[in-house]
């Protein structure tokens, strides 16, 4: 069976797959040696991959490195079933790649535009066989916190503070324009992917998809799960 390991800014999530069936899987926003192996429990685990934005901590290299066979951390050196037209592959995100990977499965040969709604939202874009990059820009909690921290007097708000616009009072403004600039972000990168393809394919994702995902104006797929998938897709592909 594989463990796959998708460590992000703010949340780990971890898999158990059996072939290309998710047998569990879990989040965590503090990951440690008994969690991590309660969850192993009863699997036998054959391959590892991980993907991690930040640095892996020490005590899951020695965890999952002894007695299992193959063990993958991705990244530029790794194996792909696309090409990858990017100018600086060793900057590249690996959850990024994983997304793509999960997109190439899914949708092989079509026109993908990933979007990522997590700490940054990443806009990533495939085309047939090729990775053609892609566009970074802040997420929500991102845009509420720089507001508050880099004003004098503006409140930390959230996406979950009841709102319309025009905001009629501070609160209401801030969680107006973040969460409509998002939106209005996001329906604009569609509609202009759109206009250029004939029949793309839209992924949405990440930790604010959920959210996100109602107000969105147009045809979406939402797969909260497209970058684990992904990872075990790249596994696969890396053992052959």
């Amino acid at each position: 069976m594989n463990l796959v390991f998708d460590i992000g800014n703010t949340t780990t999530t971890v898999a158990v797959f059996d072939g290309k069936e998710k047998k569990t899987l879990f989040r965590t926003r503090e990951l440690s040696c008994r969690s991590i192996e309660k969850k192993m429990s009863g699997f036998h685990i054959d391959k590892v991959i991980i993907s991690s934005v930040r640095v892996i901590p020490d005590f899951i290299l020695d965890l999952l490195t002894v007695d299992i066979p193959f063990f993958h951390i991705v990244s530029e050196k790794s194996r792909l079933p696309f090409d990858v037209d990017y100018e600086s592959p060793a900057t590249l995100g690996p959850d990024r790649i994983a997304a793509v990977a999960g997109a190439f499965e899914m949708f092989p040969g079509s026109e993908v535009l990933i979007i990522d709604a997590g700490s940054a939202i990443t806009y990533d874009y495939l085309s047939g066989k090729t990775y053609r990059g892609g566009n970074i820009s802040p997420g929500l909690q991102m845009r509420f916190k720089a507001l508050h921290k880099y004003t004098g007097k503006l409140p930390l708000v959230d996406e979950t503070e009841k709102h319309s616009s025009p905001g009629k009072d501070t609160r209401n403004a801030i969680a107006a324009g973040v969460v409509n600039g998002i939106l209005y972000e996001i329906n604009e990168y569609i509609r202009t992917f759109e206009r250029m393809h004939p029949d793309p394919k839209i992924i949405l994702t990440g930790g604010d998809g959920a959210f996100l995902k109602r107000q969105i104006r147009h045809q979406i797929a939402y797969m909260p799960e497209i970058v684990i998938d992904g990872l075990n897709y790249i596994l696969e592909y890396n053992a052959e």
